[in-house]
């Protein structure tokens, strides 16, 4: 602990403190009531949805300051319609989750009966993103509760504004030995990481989950962690561009591309390169006429992740890219607001083909056979997902197939994710576990199992010594 010369404790430290004391609280809570009843889960998850629903307007504005110009219906398709739709879901199946699942314990140990209980993990820490900071809290924090555990989320520190706003609306619905919400900086974040969980569930970077991982097995603590990487989008040779560019516009444009399940480039058939980029254009001029001021048009999180961007365009170009913007129009707003690029000509050597790009930025790659553009994708990291637009049957089933990603989805982009009764999760450097629905109460539960036996002693028949002629008999038909 830091301590000033007078040895009062610094803030830092007073931080760290809290830290530590918050999580012993919520263990010691759990502990006096380790298996919550279906009523106490029910009531918390209808708790977190009033809390939504009555500040959906001041959680709105706090994310605006935060990114200095987000899109308010934007938050409410991204961050809080999901949320209270995911919400709704699990208050109609949640009961049917809970129940114990019998399975068959065999006749060779009759008589006994087998079954699966769905018991609470404990404490699960929440580590929260800043691209997503309401829905990427609620609806994991939504699924601890479900499965009956208590959980400690950490809040982004680059959104401030939200982060404080969440932590006074959660802390007026829960107790903080049931809900706790932590705010500070990357000391705090690597601190709250290196907690013994019972759980950990991250989102955000490659880079960081690695560090998250290797801090929490030190404490042999589960982790679900939902990265990102570059999810491609395939356009196949028989499908109308006119059908489907709008679809994958506004799938990258929504929060100004900062999604982790953006489509991060894009494969075209060679002959329809320079169609695809009039259409973008088109749709993208259509989606926003004007960028300066426009409410639908979300900013660029802050000054560093728009300097990275052009960055990264600046080396793309020295390397021989070609850039095409959406847009013309000069950003004067005081937001950092991005017309959205275009690039093509793109290698590997580039940092925007290394990278998540994370922006509104968008490789666009011709291709000249279905084959090398499966390859394309099967040569790279396994994304988060993956994008295919084709309407013949036999080409979706093959690249379904044929590739690795943590979800697919085809002839549109993003939606996947608003389908409460799909799991959501990556694969490989995309992520491990996945949560949402069924799966999720499944991810932060332990499925116990349990065997029962009566008065009657069946098992007597093995014991030794081993030379009875029904040991012999039962070892030969038990290994038939």
């Amino acid at each position: 602990m830091n301590t000033t010369s007078d040895d009062q404790t610094t803030p830092a430290g007073s931080e760290f403190e809290h830290l530590e004391k918050t999580f012993s609280k919520l263990k010691a809570a759990y502990a006096q009531s380790p298996m919550s009843p279906l009523r106490q889960r029910i009531q918390d998850l209808n708790t977190l949805k009033a809390l939504l629903i009555k500040h959906q307007h001041a959680i709105a504005a706090a994310i605006n300051a935060d990114f200095t110009a987000r899109s308010a219906t934007e938050t409410m398709l991204a961050d809080i319609v999901p949320s209270i739709q995911s919400i709704n879901h699990t208050l109609k199946h949640l009961k049917q989750w809970m129940k114990p699942s019998k399975r068959r314990a065999g006749i060779h140990f009759w008589p006994a009966s087998a079954q699966v209980i769905y018991q609470p993990l404990g404490v699960v820490g929440i580590i929260v993103p800043f691209n997503y900071p309401v829905g990427l809290a609620i609806v994991p924090l939504m699924t601890a509760l479900a499965a009956g555990n208590r959980a400690m989320i950490k809040m982004s520190e680059f959104t401030p504004r939200t982060s404080t706003l969440i932590a006074d609306i959660l802390r007026t619905g829960f107790e903080e030995s049931h809900v706790a919400v932590i705010t500070g900086g990357v000391d705090i974040s690597a601190a709250f990481s290196r907690l013994p969980f019972d759980h950990l569930l991250f989102t955000g970077s490659t880079a960081v989950g690695k560090q998250v991982m290797r801090a929490a097995a030190a404490n042999l603590t589960p982790v679900t962690l939902e990265l990102g990487g570059k999810s491609p989008a395939i356009i196949a040779d028989d499908i109308p561009l006119q059908d489907i560019v709008e679809r994958i516009c506004f799938a990258k444009s929504l929060n100004a591309g900062q999604t982790c399940i953006a489509p991060d480039y894009v494969l075209v058939p060679r002959a329809k390169l320079d169609y695809f980029i009039s259409l973008y254009k088109t749709a993208f001029n259509k989606m926003y006429p004007a960028l300066n001021g426009n409410p639908d048009y979300t900013s660029m999180l802050n000054a560093n992740a728009h300097q990275r961007l052009h960055e990264w365009l600046k080396d793309a170009a020295d390397k021989g890219a070609r850039i095409e913007k959406t847009s013309e129009e000069s950003i004067t707003d005081g937001s950092f607001r991005m017309p959205l690029y275009l690039v093509t000509d793109v290698t590997d050597d580039m940092q925007l083909m290394q990278h998540e790009i994370f922006g509104p930025v968008l490789p666009v790659i011709p291709y000249n056979h279905i084959e090398d553009a499966i390859a394309y994708v099967n040569l790279r990291p396994r994304p988060l997902s993956l994008y295919l637009f084709s309407y013949d049957r036999a080409l979706q089933e093959r690249v379904t197939i044929g590739t690795h990603s943590g979800s697919v989805c085809i002839n549109d982009a993003m939606i996947q994710f608003g389908v409460d009764d799909l799991p959501f999760g990556g694969i490989g450097p995309s992520g491990m576990g996945q949560y949402h629905g069924r799966e999720g109460f499944l991810s932060l539960s332990k499925a116990k199992a349990v065997m029962r036996k009566g008065r009657i002693n069946s098992m007597k028949f093995i014991y030794p010594p081993y030379r009875g002629i029904v040991q012999k008999w039962l070892m030969k038909w038990l290994s038939r």
